[in-house]
């Protein structure tokens, strides 16, 4: 098995199409064709359904990409660290990042490192805990900023504790604002709901049935802009992380009573030592929050949980 038969395997798994899977990897179709073949006479199983015309996965097929998509992951990775043995004066660190956090403090540990590392390539993917998790375990990022705890099925990672923030209920303006609310206050009104694969989204719905309710959503789906547009417009109330509302004057944070709070970690797999570049973004990410948190230019609601 070869990586260059498992690229062409991939290439036709994501576009069901031989000869746009040949035109993506920049090869004739009959020499894809062929690899493909020689791919499966070695599995000894079909991994394409070609009736009709309509190419389609076998059970094979199936089984085997998820596997192959990790394995070319991991060989671009270790390509990568090779490179990097002259020093960091090359690499990539792909990071992924909730929304929130793109939004506040990341930014700021991101231009650091870069003025640290010009020569570092920075992919930084955007998206809710349960999908960085899982791209996680696919290969497809270096490193993650994830929301603890960890579900029972979630892929072996290993995870550092970095801070830890309030929820607060987002709305729009201070009209009769309420020093405080309690999470009984929810029941039966409108709110904006994440999509899922957030994790707001589950501690909210989470804490909701505790109560002994569940919560009416006035909009579902949306995105972190999304969310936080559609509570100005008036449509509802959202639970949200307290660091989402700086340069948010239009809109009004009120505590929990009692407190809820989530906590986040930087996770990497177990499986797999961070690159070198990846080990030096770390570095740069927890000196960076040390540092903040000693000078408190922490947003409030938030606390470091690494060492000063």
């Amino acid at each position: 098995m070869q990586l260059q038969q498992l690229a062409y395997f991939t290439a036709v798994a994501e576009t069901r199409h031989f000869t746009q899977a040949a035109e993506r990897m920049r090869v004739a179709q009959p020499s894809l064709s062929k690899q493909i073949k020689s791919l499966e006479t070695e599995l000894g199983a079909p991994l394409f359904s070609r009736a009709r015309g309509n190419v389609t996965l076998t059970p094979a097929g199936e089984a085997l990409l998820p596997l192959a998509r990790r394995i070319l992951a991991d060989a671009d990775t270790a390509r990568r660290e090779v490179a990097e043995l002259a020093g960091l004066r090359r690499g990539r660190v792909r990071l992924g990042a909730t929304p929130s956090l793109c939004a506040g403090l990341l930014a700021d540990a991101l231009a650091r490192f870069h003025r640290d590392y010009p020569g570092v390539e920075l992919r930084v993917e955007e998206g809710g805990s349960r999908d960085l998790v899982r791209d996680l375990a696919r290969g497809q990022l270096d490193l993650a900023l994830i929301i603890l705890p960890l579900q029972s099925s979630d892929p072996a990672l290993v995870t550092q504790e970095i801070l830890s923030e309030n929820l607060v209920v987002v709305s729009g303006g201070d009209r009769g604002r309420k020093p405080f609310m309690r999470i009984e206050d929810l029941r039966g009104r409108p709110l904006v709901m994440f999509r899922r694969g957030y994790d707001v989204r589950e501690a909210t719905l989470a804490a909701c049935r505790q109560a002994g309710f569940e919560p009416r959503f006035a909009v579902e789906g949306g995105e972190m802009d999304a969310v936080l547009r559609f509570v100005e417009a008036g449509l509802g109330i959202a639970v949200v992380p307290s660091m989402v509302l700086e340069n948010r004057p239009g809109l009004v944070g009120t505590p929990l009573v009692p407190g809820l709070r989530r906590t986040v970690a930087l996770a990497h797999r177990k499986d797999v030592e961070p690159t070198r570049a990846a080990q030096a973004f770390r570095s740069t990410l927890l000196s960076f929050l040390s540092e903040a948190a000693h000078a408190g230019t922490l947003a409030p609601g938030i606390e470091a949980l690494v060492a000063m």
